[in-house]
């Protein structure tokens, strides 16, 4: 089917039930045919989200630096695993090998991640769909921060609509469709 990035937490002191969700989501994933294209880590949710789609039967991409491989934090179980010389070409590469993308919950790397991917698409750079999956209203004063800065027109309303928010990990999923086609600013 489609070839989904997924941001998220590599945190290795993360509760349990975020953890179980990146599991689920890439049992998911697997389920539904799609292959992971992922930051090629194999802790924390990013790990647990590459085992569940592992666990599925589901083919997955990892994408890491060598920095990160040198930690000794690679997914070596990846079907592929891409190494890169930095941060931004592992975004590059994500962005070119995914058909849409997830965001999870996740610290400051998840938010660059989703923020490039986003940004360029309000660019015209892409038109890949983006889903931001606010479990438990994890990403809700994000949401509420985006949706000010939008009021205040620092973001376009047609830039600000090309993310989507899914409460749910269903619900997210069946936004991932990857044909939209790219939105005129206005």
């Amino acid at each position: 089917m489609a070839a989904i990035g997924v941001f998220c937490a590599s945190s290795r002191t993360l509760d349990r039930r975020w953890l179980d969700l990146a599991f689920d989501t890439g049992l998911e994933l697997a389920r539904r045919g799609h292959t992971l294209v992922s930051g090629g880590g194999c802790v924390g949710m990013m790990g647990a989200l590459a085992d569940g789609a592992r666990a599925g039967g589901g083919r997955t991409v990892g994408v890491i630096p060598q920095a990160l491989v040198d930690l000794e934090v690679a997914d070596l179980s990846s079907d592929e695993l891409l190494v890169t010389d930095s941060m931004a070409a592992r975004k590059t590469i994500m962005i070119d090998r995914s058909d849409a993308f997830l965001t999870l919950p996740g610290g400051l790397g998840t938010l660059d991640e989703l923020f490039e991917v986003w940004t360029t698409a309000t660019l015209a750079m892409h038109a890949k769909p983006m889903v931001l999956l606010d479990v438990d209203g994890f990403y809700r004063p994000l949401v509420d921060w985006l949706t000010a800065l939008t009021a205040q027109r620092f973001i376009k309303p047609a830039g600000e609509a090309l993310l989507q928010i899914a409460p749910t990990l269903p619900e997210a999923l069946d936004l991932l469709q990857p044909t939209r086609t790219p939105a005129t600013e206005s």
